[in-house]
């Protein structure tokens, strides 16, 4: 029987086993199925504190409001998965709501939005073990390469280890590269097309087998270079969704800019959060949908 929102506590507080039990037997699939394209919702935002959608500082910040919004854009037909970290995959297994659902682990979480470490991406969250013990389906990373940081060589030396324990268990990694600064305080990840080209080249490259390796990308600030940029690589590839509220020209300038971009070779699929799960007009279903009808369109 499905598991009550209101009853996580209790059930995790009581029977802490249930989260591996549900993991266990939890019916899996094939990353990519009948469709050849992968349609990804991602929530793993609130573990580095950015908590954000719009004007809305905290958000994400309401679990059983974010649950139930996942339940939902997880039920809508074309919707293959989830992006998330432990604690809210956990809530989903005990909920029930990734039975035949592609499940990615989120790893490195520890560049906390706004900290003076931000761009020190540790990795806090999912390790190769933890989602091959858990019996998840791919894993994701976030590297920001800054070029006046010397420290940006710990992140791709963790970032590349990272790699190879995913590819030993033979587990996809999902790697979103940025070419990032900071500007007035502030990371800013620099979306031309010079920048993502090489960030795309240096992420491509590392560790010991790209076998297993996915590229996870965002759209450029000119939607008609992203033709230039996946020329860089071989590695399949899917869309960073993104806040479409961050976007020039708004939400349908940022569907036009998905639309073009998932024509590309390369390009195998979408990975969308807050867009989806807190669009303007607050209806979930209909962005989900809209979101579905762009990859497959």
């Amino acid at each position: 029987m499905t598991t009550r929102i209101c009853d996580i506590v209790t059930l995790r507080a009581r029977n802490p086993k249930a989260v591996a039990q549900a993991a266990a037997r939890r019916t899996r699939r094939p990353l990519i199925g009948d469709s050849g394209r992968l349609m990804i919702v991602a929530a793993d935002h609130p573990a580095r504190g950015a908590l954000a959608v719009g004007d809305r500082k905290l958000a994400m910040a309401n679990r059983l409001d974010l649950l139930e919004r996942l339940c939902l854009a997880l039920s809508r037909p074309g919707v293959d998965g989830v992006l998330a970290t432990a604690d809210i995959l956990e809530d989903l297994l005990l909920l029930g709501a990734l039975e035949g659902k592609v499940v990615m682990g989120s790893m490195n979480r520890g560049g906390i939005a706004g900290a003076s470490f931000e761009m020190d991406d540790r990795f806090t969250g999912h390790r190769p073990q933890d989602i091959a013990r858990l019996r998840f389906d791919a894993g994701k990373l976030l590297l920001r390469i800054d070029y006046g940081d010397p420290g940006s060589l710990a992140t791709l030396e963790s970032s590349a280890r990272a790699i190879d324990a995913m590819a030993e268990r033979e587990l996809p990694t999902f790697v979103e590269p940025f070419l990032s600064r900071r500007v007035d305080g502030i990371v800013r990840n620099d979306l031309s097309a010079e920048a993502v080209t090489k960030a795309v080249a240096i992420a491509s490259g590392l560790g010991g087998t790209s076998a297993y390796t996915w590229l996870k990308l965002p759209v450029t600030d000119d939607p008609d270079d992203m033709a230039q940029v996946c020329e860089t690589s071989t590695l399949p590839t899917v869309l960073l969704g993104g806040d479409i509220k961050d976007s020039a020209g708004g939400q349908e300038a940022a569907y036009e800019k998905w639309r073009k971009a998932l024509r590309l070779p390369s390009v195998q699929g979408l990975v969308a959060g807050r867009s989806l799960l807190y669009p303007a007009d607050g209806d979930v279903t209909a962005a989900v949908d809209t979101a579905v009808s762009l990859l497959h369109g």
